[in-house]
């Protein structure tokens, strides 16, 4: 595959997680950034390679053949971002962009032997989990602190957002991933949040507090 085909396959990827039916192409086009009449001709291509199922106007799925390569892509790409932060000392604002890069390196060996010296993580510096060497992933019960009731609290165990910008707020309120947060009150003006995180107290915006994710207690 090419690391244009390999970027499509993680797109394709990422939307069949956050949706239960095909993906349109204009949400592919969307994400990659591109008009959709590019969007349809690369997935003719992935089609051919029986990458994707197709069906015009009814939009996009991964075969059993596609759905393990964007696997072991996303696998490349969040080992790396492990890497980076534990021994190389990269903040996890910063690891998105290199790991974009070193996913394409195709060497399965230099691949399981990165995980081996990793320690075989199952989540990634953002909280995502990490497919293994066979495709399969391990899933983890969480839910956006913004869906949580006052009272309840729990281990920051995720983002939604993992821009750069996103991150280094989080840093600023430092908060993290293994981050101890209770839910104190909701503004009922703005929907803001008075948040505990530690032994600090926070009011966060519902922006924030939706890209947030949370396993209770």
């Amino acid at each position: 595959m090419t690391q244009s085909e390999e970027n499509y396959l993680k797109a394709i990827y990422h939307l069949t997680t956050i949706t239960d039916t095909d993906v349109s192409t204009n949400a592919i086009a969307e994400t990659m950034e591109t008009k959709a009449s590019s969007v349809t001709d690369m997935i003719k291509k992935l089609a051919e390679k029986d990458l994707v199922n197709y069906k015009k106007y009814q939009g996009v799925s991964l075969t059993v053949k596609g759905s393990l390569a964007a696997k072991m892509i996303v696998r490349k790409h969040r080992l790396w971002e492990v890497f980076l932060v534990e021994k190389l000392d990269f903040s996890w604002d910063e690891v998105h962009d290199v790991a974009e890069q070193l996913e394409h390196i195709k060497s399965e060996k230099l691949i399981n032997k990165l995980a081996d010296f990793l320690g075989n993580p199952t989540e990634d510096p953002h909280g995502d989990p990490i497919p293994d060497a066979n495709g399969d992933v391990q899933k983890v019960e969480k839910q956006l602190l913004s869906e949580l009731n006052i009272g309840q609290n729990g281990i920051c165990v995720g983002v939604k957002d993992t821009s750069s910008e996103f991150l280094k707020y989080l840093d600023k309120q430092k908060i993290s991933l293994g981050s101890q947060i209770e839910f104190l009150e909701r503004e009922e003006f703005d929907l803001s949040l008075k948040i505990k995180v530690d032994h600090t107290i926070l009011s966060i915006s519902n922006k924030i507090a939706s890209n947030i994710f949370m396993k209770l207690n």
